[in-house]
């Protein structure tokens, strides 16, 4: 397996023109694969938004165990690739160690503070825009009982389903009916058992649906739409995924966080420290187009809208789950 690995990184990298010899940007994506559709997705189109604009290919790599990640991780160190950008926070073990033996590189972790000097942490206030979509979801129900689908049970994705719990009982729901895929990383990639739960969910009277589960929430998705009922998506706008059959998704600018990386160091503006992302910072919102224009009335854009103001003005806070594993709604 070790060679296979090594054999790939090698390979992968030989694509990086010789011109890129000041700025050699790596991307490390999470379990789940690199096309789910949502958060891994989301930072390959961040890195190729930066490819296209300057020209200066990047390497990558998908991990599919966690066996992989320090070998991986090393490997892009010792050929000196920089800034090397890791999406997900099951990166972190692995880093603390590469980044104190290579002082010299730049890195950045997406979902997950590190606390070294040459180390990015790029976090998002996911609660805030799960906010917004729960108010959008309660608006849009019948039945007010709405669904929450999680991927794997971690404290990251009950940030994710407290703030949607938050908007939509602030809007009139009356249920949330909360579940999570599982406990090991294959919950992000298993969307049989995300339709699965939907459907359980969609018997129990909710009639949106709200995935944060990265592929699972693909099945979640497709559930939604044969039954005849409303899905919600997240991180990437997946509206086109069901073409109005996705009320909304909850962006989590991911693409930007990768993007703003890679320019930041080739510009030599590159400095380690945390970055807090919410709606005032534009790394969350949600998301509107012609897919699901029809689905959202005047009303329901302007209550979404005015929620969206308070909480960036601060007349309405929405708890953050991680800050005490509570969630008071």
């Amino acid at each position: 397996m070790k060679r296979i690995v090594l054999g790939l990184l090698a390979a992968t990298a030989m694509c990086l023109p010789a011109f890129a010899a000041d700025v050699q940007p790596a991307l490390l994506y999470d379990l789940g694969g690199k096309f789910d559709k949502s958060f891994n997705e989301a930072s390959f189109n961040g890195a190729e938004k930066f490819k296209t604009e300057t020209g200066i290919a990047y390497v990558e790599f998908e991990v599919s165990n966690a066996s992989q990640r320090e070998q991986a991780l090393r490997r892009f160190a010792e050929d000196g690739r920089n800034p090397i950008v890791m999406a997900g926070f099951a990166w972190s073990e692995a880093l603390d160690k590469v980044a104190t033996d290579y002082p010299d590189l730049k890195f950045a972790i997406i979902d997950m503070v590190v606390e070294k000097p040459n180390v990015k942490s790029i976090v998002f206030k996911e609660h805030e825009g799960s906010y917004l979509v729960g108010v959008m979801a309660a608006l849009a129900s019948t039945s007010k009982k709405v669904g929450f689908v999680g991927g794997m049970d971690v404290p990251l994705i009950r940030k994710f389903g407290c703030g949607y719990v938050g908007g939509a009982k602030a809007a009139g729901a009356t249920e949330v009916i909360q579940n999570m895929t599982g406990d090991t990383p294959a919950a992000w990639n298993d969307p049989t058992k995300g339709g699965e739960i939907t459907k359980t969910q969609i018997s129990q009277g909710a009639d949106v649906v709200y995935a944060a589960a990265g592929g699972t929430g693909v099945g979640v998705l497709q559930a939604a739409a044969d039954a005849g009922k409303l899905g919600i998506g997240v991180d990437s706008n997946q509206n086109g995924l069901q073409p109005g059959k996705v009320l909304t998704s909850m962006l989590k600018r991911v693409d930007v966080a990768v993007y703003n990386a890679f320019m930041d160091a080739k510009n030599d503006k590159f400095e380690g420290g945390i970055n807090n992302l919410g709606l005032k910072e534009g790394g969350v919102d949600y998301a509107m187009d012609d897919n699901n224009k029809a689905l959202v009335t005047d009303e329901m854009k302007a209550a979404v809208e005015k929620a969206k103001a308070d909480i960036i003005a601060g007349t309405v806070q929405v708890h953050d789950y991680t800050s005490d594993d509570k969630c008071p709604y």
